[in-house]
C-alpha cells in the first residue's frame, strides 16, 4: 500500500515574504474576511494542520501570491 503524507510550508511562505512573526499574519487575514486568533494563526503557523477551511486556504494564497501547491506537498512516506 502507498502512503501518502504532506508537507505544510507555511512558515517557509512566511519567511520568504519577509515575515517572521505569526502576528502579522492576523491583520492579513481579518483584511480578507478571516478572523482567528493570534493562538491559532500561530498553530496555523507552526503545526501541520489535520483540517484547513477553504476561505482560509485561499486567503493564504492571496496573501503570498502563491498556489496551494506551493503551501502544501505532497510526500510520500515509507
Amino acid at each position: 500500500m502507498k502512503v501518502i503524507g504532506y508537507e505544510w510550508r507555511l512558515r517557509q511562505m512566511m519567511a520568504a515574504a519577509g515575515m517572521f512573526s505569526t502576528t502579522k499574519l492576523v491583520p492579513l487575514l481579518h483584511e480578507r474576511g478571516i478572523e482567528l486568533s493570534t493562538s491559532q494563526v500561530y498553530r496555523l503557523a507552526a503545526e501541520k494542520p489535520e483540517r484547513l477551511n477553504m476561505h482560509v486556504l485561499v486567503a493564504l494564497m492571496d496573501i503570498f501570491e502563491c498556489t496551494a501547491d506551493d503551501l502544501v506537498r505532497r510526500v510520500e512516506m515509507g
